[in-house]
């Protein structure tokens, strides 16, 4: 099973970086992934390009998470409007992949120290983010699927953080994932947000793959058949 995975496109900021990593993608993937900020500050119709260029190239199932450039009041307008996407927030599921059972958790995520406009804007945040922690260990606590994915905007440890200024990795992720990916042992974990953090680091059993385009440049690609031993040992 071939996994592809992509964040923080940030159209129309990255959109034509993005085009020639989609171009660029040789192999045929059986699950795409979006670890959100796929548009920039809000800008709600960029989401037409993205979509359309994924309707052009991917033919497999296509699954996101919201990044907080995809403002909470343009979340459910975009899950209507662009249905070849499949839009978690604060949700799972189930996918049968080449005869694979894959459960997918998918979630913006939660960080340590929210952000100055965060606090200012949007009443009991720290609450917000508890609870999406907790949801997120339940979800992947019920799963029985073979393949468990946790799928987030803001990373789940600061281990891929590295490479960003140690004094914003509060605001940049949440190290209280790690218990998560310490107990439930998710197959791999998925975040974006850190354009210049660390492409893969290991949590226990876990890997954690940064796929932020401006630090990949490219669609990263995860071969599980070859390379889950128990973990993934490396990604093409």
């Amino acid at each position: 099973m071939l996994i592809a995975a992509t964040a923080d496109i940030h159209s129309p900021l990255f959109y034509d970086l993005f085009i020639k990593a989609l171009d660029s993608l040789t192999v045929k993937p059986d699950l795409f992934l979006l670890a959100g900020d796929m548009i920039n500050q809000g800008k709600v119709e960029e989401m037409e390009k993205i979509s359309n260029a994924l309707f052009g190239k991917i033919s497999c199932p296509i699954i996101a998470c919201f990044g907080n450039n995809e403002y909470e009041e343009l979340r459910e307008e975009i899950k209507q409007k662009y249905r070849n996407i499949r839009f978690l927030d604060d949700q799972s599921i189930e996918l049968n992949i080449k005869g694979v059972s894959v459960g997918i958790f998918g979630s913006s995520g939660s960080l340590d120290v929210p952000t100055t406009w965060q606090r200012a804007h949007i009443p009991n945040i720290e609450r917000i983010y508890r609870l999406r922690y907790e949801l997120a260990g339940r979800h992947l606590e019920r799963m029985r699927t073979k393949v468990k994915i946790l799928l987030l905007h803001y990373a789940p440890t600061y281990k891929t953080l590295e490479g960003e200024n140690p004094r914003f990795f509060g605001s940049m992720g949440c190290i209280k994932y790690e218990n998560i990916l310490i107990n439930q042992k998710p197959t791999l974990a998925i975040h974006g947000h850190a354009h210049k953090g660390t492409r893969l680091a290991w949590v226990n059993t876990t890997p954690v793959f940064n796929v932020a385009l401006p630090l990949n440049k490219r669609i990263v690609v995860i071969d599980l058949e070859k390379d889950l031993k128990p973990g993934i040992k490396k990604f093409v």
